[in-house]
């Protein structure tokens, strides 16, 4: 009996261990992962970089820049000559053997030519080419550039949504608290059965809340995975509830001091400036089209039916501009010059009204935020725990106690509101200058050219 007894209790345990293990590996799988801003960004790069690279022409740029730079290939012709059905029968030249029935046979011709650029042209594409790829590398930095902060609003956003599931599990919490204890009270008769509902209501309400901010938290997901490009287990995924630490990029300095810190660090204004100056070179090599290239020829003849059998020849070929002088081509490039210069002009005010939109906002969401922290949030709180402990002992009406929960509520998501603000104004105005707040998520320029080898 002992035996059936000891065996049943090692069953038992067993059996609760194996609940145990598996409820834990449910839970693990259950149970979201946190990832910091830092760490989603990294996820975004690393499936998406070379994407971004290929979108921006990185690759196409530098093999445009090689062909740009290729010196032309010499061209090898062979030619046969004096071809008939009788070739130089009889013939009295040197090659020949001079009997009326042998033929000396066809003349052979062997040559090689080159073509040679004249005028810089080659030189002046090479300039054109490094400009293009240069601005395509700028455009590659400007892409990271939105899309780092692309994903930080989305990130930012599943953390806001979080933050209101949180407030309103909190409101539940404390109404179903403050249920419970009104159920004992109404039996004592120390509560009117109205105030008791007007509760119970207010709990209701609350769980509506509930209900929504869960449904807000699954969207702000689906839309950060949709960034990420659906990775495993992206709806698992919890924004870490981590700000970030508020560097000095210079908003602090004037408005015109970031204005021009801005002008010379923004990457888009930087590709508009080489792509001006690749313009310019190629108004320059149009200009230069009317100076004919050379093709220089040499090679080797041995003809029989010549008194000289074996020779060798050089020659040049120019083509002659007499009719077409490549006017189309200088009057294209001039046009091509005046849109860039357009669009450097257009880009430098953007960036002015960036940086003057994104300081103001700082500024605004700043005072915000240390409105809060400075003592609102505390005396929301205390207001609150007043409130609930006056309703406890029947000191205070029920509208005081549910006005205080609701302005509680209303003060709280307002400040994550302001907290989510300020960070988006934060790095708002890190993307207006041209800053990357945390550079070592980004590609050092160095290694741009080799994102996708």
């Amino acid at each position: 009996m002992k035996t059936i007894y000891l065996k049943s209790i090692t069953t038992l345990l067993l059996l609760c261990f194996a609940v145990a293990v598996t409820a834990q590996e449910q839970y693990k799988e259950t149970t979201a992962k946190v990832l910091s801003i830092d760490e989603v960004l990294a996820i975004f790069f690393q499936r998406n970089l070379d994407l971004i690279a290929a979108q921006y022409a990185i690759d196409q740029s530098q093999a445009d820049a090689i062909i740009a730079s290729a010196i032309p290939n010499p061209t090898f012709s062979f030619q046969l000559s004096e071809l008939s059905k009788n070739i130089n029968k009889g013939s009295s030249a040197e090659g020949c053997n001079h009997s009326p029935g042998v033929s000396c046979g066809a003349a052979e011709y062997y040559s090689f030519s080159q073509l040679i650029d004249v005028a810089g042209k080659r030189g002046l594409r090479i300039e054109s080419s490094g400009f293009a790829t240069q601005a395509a590398e700028q455009d590659f930095r400007d892409a990271l550039r939105i899309f780092s902060n692309m994903v930080r609003d989305a990130y930012y956003n599943l953390l806001q949504s979080q933050k209101a599931r949180w407030l309103a599990q909190e409101i539940v919490n404390h109404y179903q608290t403050i249920a419970n204890a009104n159920r004992l009270r109404l039996k004592g008769g120390d509560i009117a059965e109205s105030d008791f509902l007007r509760v119970n209501i207010e709990a209701i309400r609350a769980e509506s809340d509930l209900d929504k901010a869960r449904t807000a938290v699954e969207q702000a997901k689906a839309n950060l995975a949709m960034i990420l490009r659906w990775p495993e287990q992206s709806m698992a995924y919890e924004a870490k509830e981590q700000w970030p630490e508020i560097k000095d990029i210079g908003q602090y300095l004037s408005q015109q001091q970031l204005i021009d810190k801005a002008l010379a660090l923004r990457p888009d204004l930087q590709a508009d400036k080489l792509r001006a100056e690749q313009a310019k070179k190629e108004l320059e090599l149009a200009h230069r089209l009317k100076y004919p290239d050379v093709t220089v020829m040499a090679g080797y003849a041995r003809d029989p039916s010549n008194n000289v059998l074996d020779s060798g020849f050089v020659g040049l070929s120019v083509p002659l501009p007499a009719f077409y002088q490549y006017q189309g081509e200088a009057n294209k490039a001039v046009v091509n010059l005046n849109q860039n210069q357009l669009t450097l002009e257009q880009t430098g005010l953007t960036i002015r009204n960036d940086v003057v939109s994104a300081l103001a906002t700082w500024q605004s969401t700043d005072k915000i935020v240390h409105r809060f922290e400075d003592g609102l949030l505390k005396a929301a709180v205390d207001v609150r725990d007043s409130a609930e402990l006056a309703y406890s002992k029947g000191a205070t009406s029920v509208l005081d106690f549910i006005d205080a929960q609701r302005s509680y509520k209303n003060i709280m998501h307002e400040y994550y509101l302001a907290l989510i603000d300020r960070t988006n104004a934060y790095y708002d105005l890190a993307k207006s200058i041209g800053l990357e707040p945390n550079n070592t998520l980004l590609p050092p320029p160095n290694n741009i050219n080799n994102t996708k080898r």
